[in-house]
């Protein structure tokens, strides 16, 4: 036999070659997207720039809202006022506001901020109260006593947790569904502020056992994404739940494991940023490092490497930076974003 003849056999190089690429490709879909690889990693932690806050005292569990000029600041465990308000081009410190207490007017346990940028207003959540308060953003600043009123009340059986405020009939964001004493479902759906009616998004993942999600929703470009915090998945869909993309990362298990992957996401400009782990969810380990970016196709684009542990984040287009808070050697940051996304 021609040895030469066997090596070099034109069928079987070409079969050999087919194989090879069978075994490259993986087994997207016009909607499941798994990527294996995710090292276009960017280390970012030298322009994670610290913002210096010194004229107001303000805990560790924190979450950032912008309105018009201003930083909200919430402050969850602050002894007299919940929420904080900052120039946001240069972060001087203006004003507090959100008395604590159980008086009229006053919040006992501060939840989400939802933004009106139209009536320059904000909503802020009272679980303890199950109300939700409307501030007027010009009344805050000129008077330091400022009493809101009540805008809604909050059901104790299937509740908002964080929403997307598009105007009064029409909310989108993630849904609290206690289940019996000691359990929850989390989910993304439509919420009346008026009625209080909840109407949920139709898709639900059908390998998800135990629901844990944050998410993010942009009536600009009609999208809401949620991620997972136990599984290694990101969801896209269109805002009356229709599904556009299943994106599974590297570590994608159907089974939950002790790993913590996907905290908030948050659509800037034309991307989408979320936090993202890695660590042990009973540990620090838990608190996301990296930030993800993506497009709106679910396409991963980079990993930017902050080195410290964010809590929230949210977006300044007028600036094109992120916002971070931090349980970390720097409480508060920001992060320009010009030159650095690709």
């Amino acid at each position: 036999m021609n040895t030469a003849a066997c090596l070099f056999n034109p069928y079987k190089v070409s079969l050999l070659l087919l194989i090879v690429l069978c075994l490259s490709c993986t087994s997207n879909t016009d909607t499941e997207i798994y990527q294996n690889r995710r090292d276009n990693v960017i280390s970012v932690k030298d322009k994670v720039k610290e913002i210096m806050i010194e004229d107001v005292l303000i805990g560790r569990v924190t979450r950032p809202y912008l309105i018009d000029k201003y930083l909200i600041i919430v402050d969850h465990s602050s002894y007299d006022r919940f929420i904080h308000l900052f120039d946001k081009n240069d972060f001087h410190y203006i004003t507090s506001t959100a008395y604590k207490g159980q008086g009229p007017g006053e919040i006992t346990m501060p939840g989400h901020v939802g933004i009106d940028e139209a009536q320059r207003t904000f909503y802020v959540s009272d679980h303890g109260k199950q109300k939700i308060f409307s501030y007027n953003l010009d009344s805050v600043l000129a008077n330091p006593f400022y009493i809101p009123n009540i805008k809604a009340d909050i059901k104790i059986g299937l509740f908002p947790d964080t929403y997307r405020y598009i105007n009064d009939t029409l909310c989108i964001g993630r849904i609290i569904e206690p289940i019996g004493t000691n359990d929850f479902k989390s989910l993304v759906a439509k919420w009346n502020m008026q009625t209080g009616e909840i109407q949920p998004m139709k898709y639900e993942h059908p390998d998800i056992k135990k629901k844990r999600i944050t998410a993010d929703v942009s009536p600009e470009y009609g999208l809401y994404v949620e991620c997972y915090s136990r599984y290694d998945l990101m969801t896209i869909c269109d805002l009356n739940g229709n599904l556009k993309y299943n994106i599974y990362g590297p570590k994608w298990e159907k089974e939950t494991t002790q790993t913590a992957h996907y905290s908030q996401p948050v659509f800037c400009g034309n991307k989408i940023i979320t936090g993202y782990s890695g660590g042990d969810h009973r540990t620090d380990a838990y608190y996301p490092t990296k930030l993800l970016v993506f497009d709106f196709n679910g396409n991963y684009i980079q990993t930017l490497e902050t080195e410290y542990k964010i809590s929230s984040f949210c977006y300044d287009r007028e600036n094109n930076r992120i916002i971070l808070c931090m349980d970390d050697e720097i409480q508060f940051a920001s992060l320009e974003l010009d030159g650095i996304i690709e």
